[in-house]
């Protein structure tokens, strides 16, 4: 099992009541924004992820958003950068690159030139982008999927076809393309692909047998996402497995249950992921399929980014949660906090009572790779390197126990695609439903 280590580089400087008023992150006003304090917070994040390589994380996973304090991450490859030369073993996992906002041909250049860095280790991640990302990039979000694909396409062609050689394609035209600097890896670095909502995400993963990442996404979600893409690795041939799928789990650790807790509720500072956005920016028409519209409308009422069924209904209406009531926002918050330990889609406590739940999630879905996300709001330094250190001490080396155990092999140790299915035979299960039933959650 491959282990790696996300923190969404929050910026620490803002008022939780601003925030609240505000109905979201996405949308603060940049006036808002202290120069040093972000100039502490971002080497303070560079630090942190050298620190949890140094404590045992096999990756280094960065992730990217726009005009958001919620994830100061705004050119997630600049970082990757810098922890490629400063790094020694860790893979640096990107989940990733928002394809559909990107000029695929710079796109192409900067991820081979941080593979070269690194000494081959990148891991390249395509993500369509979240609905906010539509409008701070100024792109049609009705053409994001077929900007995506066009994008991918094209770079993996940059990458393995001798150039010069023009393109021109139906959103992208090159008059020469012909990146002298190549990925190190070859042909080109592994990719995987995130998602939360649309089943047309694992289904896409699947026809290009990259691994697919469930974002710290409902259990029972999970496992629908995970049969979408085996259903379609069986139609292709190939038995998905261990190797096909990654899990996102949100995650503190204290040296006490009280401590943990008083740190784990800044999953939900201002709202956390539920309050990523007001919802006239989080739905933008066109974005979503039809299918993926109605998924989402029968899902938790939290889910990751704010994506739900009462922001979606706001949306229909035209109406934004600004919030008047902020004492009302906090006990929202409190209750949400509560009902996602729950649920175990935020893993809050000590390395001793955390790790009965981090077995569940690896029994249910039976990931090959299991990326921790780090505690969000203002947290601390030193409680911050405390849980990760904790992480790396104490959890790690039981969760590779426990992997062992189960067989969940990752995308570097089987290749996914490898194992192929005789004509006409069914596929096996990639999913144990069973540990849902017994917590309510199937």
């Amino acid at each position: 099992m491959l282990v790696s280590y996300l923190s969404e580089r929050p910026y620490r400087g803002l008022l939780e009541d601003d925030i609240l008023r505000n109905g979201g992150f996405f949308g603060m006003p940049n006036e808002m924004f202290d120069r040093d304090r972000g100039a502490a917070d971002y080497n303070f994040y560079l630090d942190e992820y050298l620190y949890a390589e140094a404590v045992g994380f096999d990756g280094l996973a960065l992730n990217e958003h726009h005009g958001n304090p919620f994830c100061m991450g705004a050119v997630l490859d600049v970082e990757a950068a810098i922890l490629a030369r400063q790094s020694s073993t860790a893979k640096i996992v990107l989940i990733g690159n928002a394809l559909a906002n990107r000029h695929p041909i710079r796109l192409a250049e900067e991820l081979a030139t941080i593979d070269v860095i690194s000494g081959g280790r990148l891991v390249s991640g395509w993500v369509r982008g979240a609905g906010p990302e539509q409008f701070f990039n100024n792109m049609n979000p009705a053409y994001n999927r077929e900007y995506f694909e066009e994008a991918h396409d094209f770079i993996i062609q940059a990458w393995t076809r001798p150039g010069p050689w023009r393109y021109e394609g139906k959103h992208f035209h090159y008059r020469q393309v012909n990146p002298w600097v190549l990925p190190l890896q070859k042909p080109f670095p592994q990719m995987w692909i995130p998602g939360n909502v649309s089943l047309e995400n694992p289904i896409w993963a699947a026809e290009h047998c990259y691994p697919f990442i469930g974002l710290a996404t409902a259990l029972s979600a999970t496992c629908e996402m995970w049969d979408a893409y085996a259903d379609r690795a069986a139609e292709l041939g190939y038995q998905a497995g261990p190797e096909n799928f990654g899990y996102l789990a949100p995650m503190v650790l204290a040296d006490t249950e009280e401590r943990a807790q008083e740190l784990g509720r800044n999953f939900y500072y201002a709202g956390g992921h539920t309050g990523f956005a007001k919802a006239g920016y989080a739905f933008p028409p066109g974005y979503n399929s039809p299918s993926a519209i109605r998924r989402l409308a029968r899902m938790p009422r939290d889910t990751w980014l704010g994506a739900n069924r009462v922001v979606l209904e706001l949306e229909r209406q035209g109406k934004s949660p600004v919030v008047s009531d902020v004492e009302a926002a906090r006990r929202k918050a409190e209750s949400t906090y509560a009902k996602a330990q729950t649920t175990l889609q935020t893993i809050v406590g000590t390395p001793e009572s955390v790790l009965p739940k981090l077995k569940t999630i690896m029994e249910v879905l039976r990931p090959g790779s299991l990326i921790i996300g780090g505690v969000l709001g203002n947290v601390s330094n030193e409680d911050r390197m405390r849980s990760v250190q904790l992480m790396g001490e104490c959890l790690i080396p039981e969760i590779k126990a426990h992997a062992a155990k189960l067989g969940l092999v990752d995308s570097f140790e089987r290749i996914p695609g490898t194992v192929k299915l005789q004509p006409g035979e069914n596929r096996a299960p990639v999913a144990d439903r069973k540990p849902l039933e017994a917590l309510g959650l199937a």
